[in-house]
């Protein structure tokens, strides 16, 4: 039988139990609306260049076929990302863009150090383990999933 730890301030534990699943939403909502400008981007060409830039970026790493996969991670951070934040799908929405974020911090950027100022993983490795948490908790208290009664 395993007990809940002592709480060092009882006191807080009414706000720190009412803030959890308001706290987690907002986790699950801005990881999954930032992702859509990323998606936007590479399906659109807006928000930070063109369709063909990403698409050459693509290429010029390696990555082929480039135009299929611009598509593919493009459709995982806008639809998904969309999903996640209204918490619809979350589990296998999160777990796509888990992957998509995954190669990118692995194949590109891990290969240039660490630190974001240098293209490294830092920021990409967040990104995975934050929505690595979310396709694994799934959805939570404040969510379409719970809502809709279905949770994958």
């Amino acid at each position: 039988m395993t007990t809940a730890p002592r709480r060092l301030l009882p006191f807080l534990a009414p706000l720190t139990d009412a803030l959890t699943e308001p706290a987690y939403a907002l986790v699950r909502f801005v990881a999954g609306a930032f992702l859509v400008p990323h998606g936007m981007w590479k399906l659109f060409g807006i928000t930070g260049g063109t369709h063909e830039q990403m698409v050459g970026f693509f290429a010029g790493i390696g990555l082929q076929p480039a135009e299929l996969l611009v598509y593919a991670v493009g459709l995982v951070e806008f639809i998904g990302g969309i999903l996640i934040a209204l918490g619809l799908l979350t589990r296998p929405a999160a777990l796509a863009a888990t992957i998509t974020t995954g190669v990118a911090a692995f194949y590109f950027h891990l290969p240039l150090g660490f630190y974001v100022e240098n293209g490294g993983a830092e920021f990409a490795l967040l990104w995975t383990a934050v929505l690595l948490m979310v396709a694994i908790r799934g959805g939570g208290r404040f969510s379409l999933d719970r809502l809709a009664g279905v949770e994958f």
